[in-house]
């Protein structure tokens, strides 16, 4: 199963920004971690702080993938663009905030993406990624 995890702004600096929120661990070395752990799955990682090329890959991959996890940072609660590109696309969409958006500033408390999710998963740090991953791993 070919499965995409797609971040957005700010999450390349993953293990450096805000360890008291994000923690210590890279994207890179995370990765590592989860694609032993999940062989099954063919995992492509993609990150930009840009939001045309968000929306490029989810419509790039959003007819061809298994599943999209998806942490779109800030645009998760600014970017009706992203919201529609997910909405066009038939792969599910799986969305992940690493840190418990319903406990930060009021503004993070909406997502412009979840209608267009399968689920959304936040709070659990890093294995949120994870927890999606086993969402898609129970899909048969």
């Amino acid at each position: 199963m070919k499965i995409a995890i797609i971040n957005g702004p700010n999450l390349n600096l993953l293990g450096k920004r805000e360890p008291d929120i994000y923690g210590n661990t890279s994207m890179h070395d995370y990765l590592i971690y989860l694609k032993s752990k999940f062989p099954q799955f063919q995992i492509e990682y993609f990150q930009s702080n840009v939001e045309g090329e968000l929306i490029n890959k989810i419509q790039e991959i959003g007819f061809s993938n298994h599943g999209i996890i998806i942490n779109a940072g800030a645009y998760s609660h600014t970017s009706i663009a992203i919201a529609d590109a997910i909405a066009a696309i038939n792969t599910p969409v799986v969305e992940v905030h690493i840190s418990n958006v319903f406990t930060r500033e009021d503004f993070r408390q909406h997502s412009f993406l979840t209608k267009y999710t399968k689920g959304s998963i936040t709070g659990f740090g890093l294995q949120s990624y994870e927890l999606a991953l086993i969402s898609f791993d129970n899909v048969k």
